[in-house]
């Protein structure tokens, strides 16, 4: 036969004794006074009893400060990447035209650590001087976004025209 209910644990208890069930004596069981409040109540400054309650949930970066906290600063945010990286994850990154390699890293920022020994045709956001020279020598080039930067011709002593990149 198929045990269809499962009876409560008060069912089972009904006129034993003083109705515990199994919680030891009648005030180790009452509400969540007992438990040092309700949630996460009392994980403040001396959050001891609960400590290892939120560790477990949130992990070792629940207490203390973390990161930049006066109001004015703001986090650079602008995405990076190494020539390096680059060099080493050509395929995740770019796909390969005739014997040049095409990358598009719009939202990047090239900077030049590392070796470069591929041609590369790389579409960025910005890039360093040493990264621009770096693809060049290798025979590549990177082509820098317009939108982000404002290109001026600016007339020189000698009368020639010259491109100013200003930010």
């Amino acid at each position: 036969m198929i045990k269809t209910h499962k009876r409560t644990k008060s069912s089972k208890m009904h006129g034993r004794g003083r109705g515990t069930h199994g919680y030891g004596e009648r005030k180790k069981h009452k509400k969540s006074g007992h438990k040092g409040g309700k949630g996460m109540s009392g994980s403040g400054k001396r959050a001891d009893h609960k400590k290892t309650l939120v560790l477990k949930k949130y992990g070792h970066k629940y207490f203390g400060k973390q990161g930049i906290t006066s109001r004015g600063t703001k986090r650079d945010i602008r995405k990076r990447i190494n020539l390096q990286q680059i060099e080493l994850n050509l395929e995740k990154y770019g796909q390969k035209k005739n014997d040049v390699w095409e990358i598009n890293l719009k939202n990047y920022k090239i900077l030049g650590t590392g070796e470069v020994k591929n041609k590369l045709i790389i579409n960025a956001k910005e890039a360093s001087k040493s990264a621009i020279e770096k693809v060049k020598k290798a025979g590549g080039e990177i082509i820098i976004k317009k939108g982000h930067t404002k290109v001026e011709k600016v007339k020189d002593n000698a009368k020639e025209e010259k491109e100013v990149i200003k930010k």
